[in-house]
């Protein structure tokens, strides 16, 4: 039936470029911000998931920095230490030396003093953001990751390294030997006496620093393996986001060359239906 008030192929036809143009504004939303689910409106399970994933992503990402902190004070440490037990093997020496009754034990009291020197300079240079493994006590904790308890909620993991051996940190094993870094306040190698009992401290203190030094070393190493495997970790989350969220340039760009055509056809479409009531003129032409 032809009517001029009820165009029923141009309503078709207009309904059919309303579907198309909506289909372009969705498709060119994508390759703009490059999301296929930029909202809950789009996938509201995939949104949902990729926020939760993102928070992750983002404690990650700190828990990487506090082990990049770490590591770097572990590796401050792990020097200062392998400095200053060469300095205490160089004061061990020269403690030797002085058990041999022909030694001049004053120039070698000198030398020591500078070594003793030498050492607190190195203890109390051992600092990272404020922090010195070296001069601090009972023991020390790095951020290390997150996890889950029972109930599923999330808690944070540490690695705790100790800072003293029988009850003494590095600063304190240095002072047992160097004093407090002054001249005539170390030990002094003056009587044979002296030279034993300082030989005596020596060793222990060797003993002490090698003790605590390999405790650095193991948590040097166990920070490092920690942020391999937080970054690896990081990395597979964000892939899942962007396999949930991310859109395909590709399908994307291919989607709207189609949809540009079928928006042409459409057009054309609805013109040829705006024609038709047109025709309704001839009949009324003499």
């Amino acid at each position: 039936m032809a009517s001029i008030l009820t165009n029923t192929a141009a309503m078709a036809a207009l309904q059919t470029l309303r579907s198309i143009d909506r289909a372009m504004s969705t498709t060119q939303d994508r390759i703009s911000s490059g999301l296929k689910v930029g909202s809950a409106a789009d996938n509201a399970a995939y949104w949902s998931i990729a926020t939760t994933m993102r928070s992750e992503s983002s404690s990650l990402t700190v828990v990487g920095e506090a082990l990049g902190m770490g590591a770097s004070l572990a590796e401050i440490s792990n020097t200062a230490v392998q400095s200053i037990v060469e300095l205490m093997s160089q004061v061990r020496d020269r403690v030797v030396a002085a058990g041999e009754q022909t030694t001049d034990r004053a120039k070698l009291q000198t030398e020591l003093d500078e070594l003793y020197a030498q050492m607190g300079q190195t203890t109390a240079a051992a600092t990272f953001n404020g922090m010195n493994w070296l001069t601090a006590t009972g023991e020390t904790t790095i951020l290390s990751g997150l996890s889950k308890d029972s109930s599923g909620a999330t808690i944070l993991d540490f690695i705790t390294v100790p800072l003293e051996a029988s009850g003494d940190n590095i600063a304190a094993i240095v002072e047992t030997v160097a004093g407090d870094g002054t001249p005539g306040s170390g030990l002094s190698v003056a009587t044979d006496a002296e030279v034993a009992t300082a030989l005596e401290a020596v060793d222990a203190a060797i003993k002490g620093l090698t003790e605590l030094g390999a405790r650095f070393g193991a948590a040097s190493t166990r920070i490092d393996t920690q942020q391999d495997f937080i970054h690896a970790l990081t990395d597979a989350i964000d892939r899942g986001i962007g396999a949930l969220v991310d859109a395909d340039l590709n399908e994307e760009s291919s989607k709207i060359k189609a949809l540009q055509t079928q928006q042409q056809l459409a057009v054309q479409s609805l013109q040829i239906a705006n024609t038709g009531p047109e025709m309704i003129l001839q009949l009324f032409r003499s």
